[in-house]
């Protein structure tokens, strides 16, 4: 078996570091930034109108959960359902893509108790 150079096992090593890079890249393009998780995990519990939804991810505003609802649907996680009537009821659905989430969310969770414990004893 031939011993790999020195340039080869950099070239692996960066090859590698990329391909974490690239794909943790991808994920936090997708369900970065403040609200995203917030929202799967506020429907994973049973909220689905907009109002519920609201009221359960403390803070977010009507235009911020609007837009979000809205990425999220273009990224496969949720579907709008308008249901005709009067009045014209509206209602998001989780779509099974979104448990793929569930591991991450899972050590998400984890983590940030262990943090918020870490921080309460350094004071």
């Amino acid at each position: 078996m031939k011993d790999m150079s020195e340039h080869e096992v950099n070239k692996e090593f960066t090859d590698e570091c990329t391909k974490v890079l690239t794909a943790v890249s991808d994920a936090l393009y997708v369900i970065g930034g403040k609200w995203k998780l917030m929202i799967i995990i506020a429907m994973a519990r049973g909220n689905n109108r907009f109002s519920e939804l609201q009221r359960q991810v403390k803070g977010i505003s009507a235009r911020v959960l609007s837009s979000e609802l809205k990425e999220l649907e273009m990224n496969g996680f949720i579907i709008k359902k308008v249901a005709v009537g009067y009045p014209v009821t509206i209602e998001y659905e989780l779509l099974p893509y979104s448990h793929t989430l569930e591991e991450l969310v899972s050590a998400m969770t984890r983590w940030g108790i262990q943090h918020r414990e870490k921080i309460k004893t350094e004071r």
